[in-house]
């Protein structure tokens, strides 16, 4: 869902939500590879956001300075998300260049930034938790099934190339091809829960859906090389004389 670019309006907090995540100690670089303590689920520190009446509105700042260190795998779930679900034209490119920030800092093992423009877009709290309660269903049944296991997938240069992946996945989602912004936002948001709660497995599926979603999408740009190809061809041949 894009993020309109109202600036964001809410009441500063006199402190975290009560029912939000716990304060973590900082990571060693910022980054998302580094080993946190035992944090809320994700659905629990949504609903809270969610429910927080002290705000009218929730920018994407608001979210980044309340996640702190695990910012980037849930705002990597949150925009990715609508482009696994079908979606009006468009909304993939708007959504698209927040993953592509979001992913290479993943990827260079940074701490979380966005710029002004996109950090500063805001949405009110009743569409917010509209967008919650549409991925209420699918993180009940992620949380039920993450827990942390094959722990060489989540180590950080592990964590680093599935920022690279996430990064290659963003781009794609920026090409204009009908439903071809599907499977590779499933595959961001299935590796970036698994970064989230440090569960191998999860990462090793992501990495077949984005197999998948790149196969898909170059599938759909070579039939469309070849179908503008026959295109070009086709005057030719009804210009050639006709030999008897």
């Amino acid at each position: 869902m894009p993020w309109p670019s109202t600036p964001s309006s809410s009441k500063p907090p006199a402190g975290p939500p009560p029912a939000g995540p716990p304060p973590a100690g900082p990571p060693s670089s910022g980054g998302e590879g580094s080993e946190p303590p035992h944090k809320q689920r994700l659905s629990g520190f949504l609903a809270a956001v969610a429910g927080d009446d002290t705000r009218e509105r929730i920018s994407v700042a608001d979210l980044l300075a309340l996640l702190k260190g695990r910012a980037i795998a849930v705002l990597l779930v949150l925009f990715a998300f609508p482009n696994a679900l079908p979606a009006p034209p468009g909304t993939s490119g708007i959504l698209g260049l927040p993953l592509i920030y979001l992913s290479f800092q993943m990827m260079a093992d940074r701490p979380p930034w966005l710029p002004g423009f996109i950090a500063g877009r805001s949405v009110a709290r009743a569409d917010f938790a509209s967008v919650v309660a549409r991925c209420a269903p699918f993180l009940a049944k992620a949380e039920r099934l993450l827990s942390p296991r094959l722990p060489a997938l989540t180590r950080p240069v592990a964590v680093r190339l599935t920022g690279a992946l996430c990064l290659g996945l963003s781009l794609v989602l920026l090409l204009p091809i009908p439903l071809g912004n599907m499977l590779p936002g499933l595959a961001i948001c299935v590796l970036a829960l698994g970064v989230l709660e440090r569960d191998g497995l999860w990462i090793i599926v992501g990495q077949l859906l984005a197999l998948a979603g790149f196969a898909v999408v170059w599938g759909v740009i070579w039939a469309f090389l070849r179908a503008f190809a026959l295109l070009l061809a086709a005057p030719a041949e009804a210009a050639a004389p006709m030999v008897i």
